[in-house]
């Protein structure tokens, strides 16, 4: 077998526009199969996407022989239950994030996956592999920017409809879970390490029962990370890291362009006019490096480049977050 046969759990948008179209160009992987609860847009889908196998219900895909891998895009609260169930099928897995709406759920798939040691089973941050954040933390990693010390992301967007899936509290909405998990794990990708404590402030929705605006503060053994998420601001991403002698700054660090170049900016030494370096980065896909990172780990019979694990840690912190946000104190 020279190459991994996905299939989809859902026509989502980021299936449709994204993840798949990127499977589809990477080197390691072909979607020969999607499945959506209704046939007719399984059907639609597949024909608009060059798909061979349509399935009108997600069991009817999972029950393909064929098929190796499935990519899971579905709402938030069902991450858990068909990651289960695409183990028990026989599938690997690479989910969507967050891994699942708890630690007790994310916990109940790390055990699921114990069960099927040789089947791999990832959450789908795909910002790690591009590029530029395997530089950032290589620059670090040499302490080229001196002791790490604090790193701080912006990232919101705008979206107040009630219907939206992303605003909807019993399937895994807010911001936090949307968004905010993405400076949680950045931080504790570069950090290398967990959060000691937390101090979360959270403002929501008078309408929706959903977390609009999220600020935090991770304290790390050497330092801090803090982070605002936001689903009622003004669209904005940027992240700064900051050591001891130097600086890096991540121009667009979560949905990085697939169609041109990505930038960062690096300064190192403690001088007002310490020059900048622009570090300019070819085009690539980050959902392509990622399906072709998780192919290769199952073609070569080696662990997932991101461990389940690192889900379970990720999850743990969020839950310390909204914990914290509750009682107005460190968790």
């Amino acid at each position: 077998m020279d190459k991994i046969r996905w299939g989809v759990l859902s026509t989502a948008r980021i299936g449709r526009e994204k993840v798949i179209p990127a499977i589809q160009r990477s080197q390691l992987g072909a979607v020969t199969a999607i499945a959506s609860r209704d046939l007719s847009r399984a059907k639609t889908a597949a024909a608009g996407l060059g798909i061979e196998k349509p399935y009108g219900s997600y069991q009817e895909l999972l029950s393909d022989r064929n098929l190796d891998a499935v990519y899971i895009p579905l709402p938030n609260h069902l991450h858990v239950r068909w990651s289960m169930r695409a183990l028990s099928a026989g599938k690997h897995v690479l989910c969507e994030k967050p891994i699942g709406l708890s630690v007790a759920e994310a916990e109940q798939l790390a055990g699921a996956a114990a069960a099927h040691p040789k089947l791999k089973v990832m959450e789908a941050f795909m910002f790690r592999f591009h590029p530029q954040w395997q530089t950032a933390r290589q620059l670090v990693r040499e302490g080229r920017i001196g002791q790490l010390r604090t790193i701080h992301t912006d990232f919101s967007y705008y979206n107040d409809d009630p219907k939206n899936i992303r605003n909807q509290a019993d399937m895994g909405g807010g911001a936090l879970m949307d968004i905010g998990c993405y400076p949680i794990s950045l931080s504790r990708f570069i950090f290398d390490a967990e959060p000691e404590r937390v101090l979360g402030h959270i403002e929501r929705d008078p309408a929706m029962p959903i977390d609009r605006l999220v600020s935090a503060v991770l304290e790390f053994f050497q330092g801090t990370a803090t982070f605002t998420c936001a689903t009622q601001l003004v669209p904005y991403q940027r992240v700064h890291i900051f050591g001891t002698s130097g600086r890096i700054e991540i121009e667009i660090p979560f949905n990085a362009p697939a169609d041109r170049p990505c930038r960062i900016w690096v300064q190192i030494g403690t001088k007002p006019d310490t020059p900048i370096e622009e570090l300019t980065f070819d085009i690539c896909d980050q959902y392509t490096l990622q399906a072709d990172a998780f192919a290769r780990a199952i073609l070569d019979e080696a662990p997932a480049p991101t461990p389940l694990a690192d889900a379970v840690a990720n999850m743990r912190v969020i839950e310390r977050v909204l914990a914290s946000g509750k009682q107005s104190a460190w968790a």
